[in-house]
């Protein structure tokens, strides 16, 4: 059943002692704002965890099993030759997100060589495969690029270009959002080489920003080093949007750029880049500033060697965000584990003194008043194998976000010492123990070895918590359904329709409970080449209350809905419109 919900929406930021009204259950009252204010539709969608269809069932079900239940999808993302070498090794992503806007996640799984699909999903684990194209892609990220409502493919080449497909929406007709003939066009003023990239409204004008980043060493390798030089096309890009036409800045000459984030790192509120470079090169941070000009700024005292991917959130509920960047390092130092690992330890870099700017190693970003500190030993994260890409989710719902890494690497180059030049490791689960520490979860039965490179976690059947999705390399994609059955959910879409960026890319939610403040930011992409789904999840125990939900939109302006009137499991579609004229 679907109901519509009145809401308050707030012109401007929250008054001062919110969090002590919610505290108590009462809401703060807006200031009045000038001008009439636009107006906020709440749709409701009950879900239907698996935690309530089990006890349905009676008796012992399987719906809860403690676990994760594998399932695979015919997909592959192939190689050239037999052996695999440098850079292919790298393999490629996929992403996730509501394309026929019928109110599930379908999923792109991108393809290094051979066909890239598009998975409708169709309900109940079945997922329709269509192709998109037979080619080679990198990276994918679905966002709406012109306005219309209806998701776009975005995506990144083997060679460096960015390509996408527009969602023909309304206008399918019998040959669907996407026709199986359709050539993937270019963005009007996009040139630069990207491997890694990132949507956004940088400049806070109601339109989608992008920034690209190039990886030179595949790039190196593919055209040479002069050919390279002489483009001025490598590095960092940003491209502001000019009604459809993108204006290119080149804020950084060079990067070895896996992996792209925008946060705000500065607390001024307003979006910067932060770059994960791999090869020893230092990870890069660029500040935003009113102006159009980015501030390049070393905030972080210590970075990774080889940044593989990115992963955000409020670890420990604490009101701050937590960056975590997944580097290369032996997850265990077992004798077998560090046979397969030597004669890559021993090419490496030496280490860095204990004050050095860069480790081997994992680093946790964790804001310590005015500067940034590295916690991933305190909590136990230093390493975690060879690690593509990581993501934040509160996968067994209990208001704290754990986090999920998939591993395994092939090139024979470092491994053909290996069978199949292949080091194969287990993917790691680790659950939040008490916003303190996290801790391994192997009986999440989460950590296949099937070789992972892109990976997203979204809610695929509909029942309300995370599943994970994997793009592998040589090796089926797999989905991993929640069969956890804990604690509560609540997922939110947000709809901005009329704006140029209709999911609210940038925007922050907090719920209110009496367990505290859960947050989250909506991103168009994560972890490695891996586009996110807008629909953002929160889990909390099933003895929590909801206060209210917060939503602080990319301009910055505020909406607060009441919490009594906000159920528990369900699925709330947050629509912003601007308010009519009298």
């Amino acid at each position: 059943m679907r109901t519509f919900l009145p809401a308050l929406f707030v012109a401007a930021a929250l008054i001062c002692g919110c969090s002590a009204n919610l505290a108590s259950g009462r809401l703060p009252v807006s200031p009045s704002s000038t001008g009439p204010p636009d107006t906020i539709q709440i749709e409701s969608r009950a879900l239907e965890p698996d935690s309530i269809r089990g006890q349905q069932q009676g008796g012992s079900s399987p719906l809860c099993a403690g676990a994760f239940l594998e399932h695979q999808l015919p997909h592959v993302t192939g190689t050239a030759f037999e052996r695999v070498a440098y850079f292919t090794s790298n393999g490629a992503g996929l992403a996730v997100g509501d394309l026929d806007n019928d109110g599930d996640e379908d999923i792109v799984m991108a393809n290094l060589l051979g066909p890239n699909h598009i998975f409708w999903n169709e309900g109940g684990w079945a997922f329709r495969r269509q192709l998109l194209l037979d080619g080679s892609l990198r990276g994918v990220a679905l966002v709406d690029v012109d306005g219309d409502g209806w998701l776009d493919i975005t995506a990144s080449s083997r060679i460096g270009e960015i390509v996408y497909w527009r969602n023909r929406g309304e206008r399918a007709g019998e040959h669907g959002q996407f026709d199986d003939l359709q050539e993937p066009a270019s963005l009007p003023g996009v040139r630069g080489f990207a491997y890694s990239f990132q949507w956004g409204d940088l400049d806070r004008d109601g339109d989608l920003d992008l920034v690209t980043a190039s990886y030179d060493a595949s790039l190196e390798k593919q055209i040479g080093r002069r050919a390279l030089d002489a483009s001025n096309l490598n590095g960092v890009f940003v491209y502001e949007n000019r009604d459809g036409r993108f204006v290119p800045s080149h804020i950084a000459a060079h990067a070895q750029a896996l992996a792209l984030q925008l946060l705000d790192v500065n607390g001024d509120r307003w979006l910067d880049i932060v770059v994960g470079n791999d090869f020893d090169t230092r990870d890069a941070v660029f500040l935003g500033q009113r102006n159009g000009v980015w501030l390049p700024v070393e905030p972080f005292n210590r970075t990774t060697f080889s940044t593989m991917s990115f992963a955000s959130g409020d670890i420990d509920n604490d009101g701050q965000w937590e960056l975590f960047a997944a580097d290369m390092h032996p997850y265990s130092e077992e004798p077998e584990i560090m046979r397969q690992w030597l004669p890559v330890m021993e090419t490496m870099p030496p280490p860095s003194p204990e004050d050095g700017p860069q480790v081997m190693a994992n680093v946790l970003q964790e804001r310590q008043r005015d500067s940034w500190a590295d916690m991933a030993e305190p909590w136990q994260i230093p390493y975690t194998g060879w690690s593509w890409s990581a993501q934040f989710g509160d996968l067994d719902q209990d208001g704290l976000l754990d986090l999920y890494i998939v591993n395994g690497m092939t090139a024979m180059e470092i491994f053909r010492h290996l069978p199949g030049d292949e080091l194969v490791e287990e993917n790691q689960a680790y659950r939040n123990e008490g916003g303190a520490r996290f801790v391994p979860a192997p009986e999440w039965k989460l950590n296949s070895t099937a070789g992972g490179r892109g990976m997203s976690l979204a809610d695929l059947d509909g029942d309300g918590d995370l599943d994970a999705l994997i793009n592998n390399l040589r090796s089926p994609a797999q989905l991993f359904e929640n069969r956890l059955c804990r604690g509560h959910a609540l997922l939110v879409d947000l709809r901005h329709p009329g704006s140029g960026n209709t999911r609210a890319l940038g925007a922050e939610l907090l719920l209110h409970t009496s367990n505290g403040i859960l947050r989250r930011t909506v991103q168009a992409a994560g972890g490695y080449l891996s586009g996110r789904s807008a629909r953002q999840h929160f889990g909390f125990p099933e003895d929590s209350r909801i206060y209210a939900i917060e939503i602080r939109w990319p301009d910055r302006s505020v909406s607060l809905l009441e919490g009594r009137r906000i159920q528990p499991n369900s699925l709330l579609t947050i629509t912003r419109r601007p308010a009519q004229a009298e």
